[in-house]
């Protein structure tokens, strides 16, 4: 009889996106009758804790990101938490060999942590960022983050590998020593086609500290002069969720995926930050949006400008934001054509981790002591 692998899933704590595109990878690990043993810290361990009752969770060191206050800064206060940062790969990479022990862990998924290769067990990270940009130091950070890339055993992409997808020349790169596999677009939800509307505008927030709290505190003040029906949802992570209603605004400081799909059908349209998760999944329900980019972030500063370029989604920039811009929304095409035309991420489940001998030993005996 097939013993269950136990496959570990590490999300960086980096906002949310992380830890929710992982959602559909944990599902089909669970419905393919294995063990997810997850990993991460802070708001993304907080998340999934709530996802995934009943399953094994593991805190991993903290790389304590967060942003600068003006964008202008974010690259110089990135290099200035680069220590810490890469203090956090050294440890999470050196209790990895006994977390594989202790958990009889057989496979790992890692979602942009870096310390979580491995040379004993099959090891994947997940990453759109082939290419990372970082204005006139793009090239430094490429090679930089291909460095650890490579110490994985693949690379898994959550996009399509043309040049009709969705993260632009992010997610190519023709360095051989790459072994990739496009995954297609990944989101937690499933358009199921059903839409009726409650609400004018979805107000969705994510992202680090502090610039999700400083893009909330201007959009609270911008709705002011919003006269549809406004659903908010804040992007915080407590103990209890929290609902307030004032006149024609209803908070929420989150939402459940289920719940938060609901939100998402019943909305004519989304706000929010232009990270790739969010991308993914308003591609996947089909929605129109307007974006605002975190200051500073290069990454979603580029996917904001080259979805306005394809005529999808507009965007402006949060210094320059202003709530009467939503009207640009119907002069563009919106999300959702972009579809995966690969194997089933069940398939590549098993063939990434078909090699694991289920009746060995997770290490060799010689390193359990």
């Amino acid at each position: 009889m097939q013993k269950s692998k136990n496959i570990l899933v590490a999300p960086l704590n980096w906002g949310l996106g992380h830890a929710t595109r992982c959602i559909p990878i944990i599902l089909e690990i669970i419905n393919n009758g294995d063990n997810p043993v997850i990993a991460s810290d802070g708001q993304a361990l907080a998340l999934l804790k709530k996802e995934f009752k009943g399953h094994t969770f593991i805190e991993l060191p903290s790389y304590d990101i967060e942003y600068a206050k003006e964008g202008r800064n974010l690259k110089l206060k990135m290099l200035k938490d680069s220590p810490k940062i890469w203090k956090a790969i050294r440890n999470e990479h050196k209790i990895l060999n006994r977390l594989i022990l202790e958990h009889k862990i057989t496979g790992i998924i890692s979602d942009n942590r870096l310390g979580l290769y491995s040379n004993l067990i099959p090891s994947v990270i997940i990453t759109h960022q082939l290419q990372v940009l970082s204005g006139s130091t793009t090239w430094f950070s490429t090679q930089l983050h291909l460095h650890y890339i490579k110490k994985f055993d693949y690379c898994w992409i959550p996009d399509v590998s043309g040049t009709n997808n969705l993260t632009g020349k992010l997610s190519h790169n023709t360095d051989c020593q790459l072994d990739k596999v496009y995954l297609g677009p990944l989101s937690r939800f499933k358009n199921t086609g059903q839409y009726q509307k409650k609400y004018d505008l979805l107000i969705l927030l994510s992202g680090p500290e502090p610039q999700r709290g400083i893009l909330e505190k201007k959009l609270l003040s911008e709705i002011k002069r919003y006269h549809g029906k406004v659903l908010f949802i804040a992007g915080r992570i407590e103990k209890e969720q929290k609902v307030e209603k004032k006149g024609n605004v209803t908070f929420y400081n989150y939402l459940s995926t289920e719940s938060l799909q609901k939100a998402i059908d019943l909305s004519e349209c989304v706000l929010s930050r232009s990270g790739y998760t969010t991308i993914m999944d308003l591609n996947e329900l089909g929605k129109k949006a307007f974006f605002i980019p975190t200051p500073g972030q290069f990454e979603q500063e580029y996917l904001a400008q080259s979805l306005d370029d394809k005529g999808l989604v507009p965007y402006a920039t949060q210094e320059d934001f202003k709530i009467e811009m939503l009207s640009r929304i119907p002069n563009y095409k919106g999300l959702g054509d972009i579809h995966s035309t690969t194997t089933s991420i069940s398939s590549i489940l098993e063939e990434t981790f078909s090699r694991v001998n289920e009746n060995s030993e997770p290490i060799p005996i010689s390193l359990s002591t």
